[in-house]
């Protein structure tokens, strides 16, 4: 018998070290030195009503450790509305937003993480990064994603790492580690999916260009488009501070 819980103890270690070692291997094949692209969002609120925004952004740096830039361009009433992001990899990431109708920026507090990023369905906290080591992982099995099979594998965010979210189910695609499908719970509670689509090599990189996000308790979705996307493309380092944030554009 204690032959028997032994085994199935180093059975249970190792299934938890196997999902931690494949989302590792997917955020490694997604590592690149920076990213660019233009995104063209559809807001389509629970009564079909679509709005339409579009944003440029800018990333350098490496998984976990990385510094987003995001700027709307359009419509006129968010243009120039800006979001720095600085990731860290043993704690959340710091934030700060500037608006330029009130010419002044301001740093996103933690329990504000969880709100609405200007109207879209994606939650300042969702604009940040996940590395490996802030979250517990555990494998719950196959299944497929349009097709595709997948890894599904659970995550559940350590004590010193502040989220919103209780836990989270991802899909991993088993031919080239991409996630497919991303579920964020708070307590039993699912409240938002996100799907990731289009996907296709850029650069040899293999890149959702569609994520199709679903707010479960507003009953609403956005969908992001990723266009003019490039890797590896010079950025420059000023770019990703908050004096440049408040540059007007």
């Amino acid at each position: 018998m204690r032959t028997f819980l032994l085994l199935l103890q180093l059975s249970v270690i190792s299934l938890a070290q196997d999902a931690k070692q494949i989302v590792a291997e997917s955020q490694k094949r997604q590592n690149v030195k920076s990213q660019k692209y233009q995104g063209v969002l559809q807001v389509i609120d629970a009564s079909g009503k679509t709005t339409e925004k579009s944003w440029a952004t800018e990333r350098s740096g490496s998984w976990g450790t990385s510094k987003l830039m995001i700027r709307f361009t359009a419509p006129a009433e968010v243009k120039g509305v800006g979001l720095l992001v600085v990731n860290h990899p043993d704690r959340a990431s710091d934030q700060w937003m500037w608006i330029p109708s009130i010419g002044r920026d301001r740093r996103v507090a933690l329990q504000d993480r969880k709100t609405r990023f200007f109207g879209t369905d994606f939650s300042f906290e969702d604009l940040e990064e996940r590395e490996v080591e802030q979250f517990d992982w555990k494998m719950m099995g196959e299944a497929a994603v349009d097709g595709a099979p997948c890894w599904k594998i659970e995550s559940r965010p350590k004590q010193s790492r502040a989220s919103q979210y209780t836990s989270n189910l991802l899909w991993v695609r088993k031919d080239n580690y991409v996630v497919a499908q991303l579920e964020s719970f708070t307590q039993d509670q699912l409240i938002r999916r996100l799907f990731y689509k289009n996907i296709e090599q850029v650069q040899g990189i293999w890149t959702a260009r569609v994520l199709e996000m679903h707010d479960l308790k507003r009953k609403s979705t956005t969908i992001l488009k990723l266009e003019k996307l490039a890797f590896n493309a010079p950025v420059k380092e000023e770019n990703f501070t908050v004096q440049a944030l408040r540059r007007e554009q």
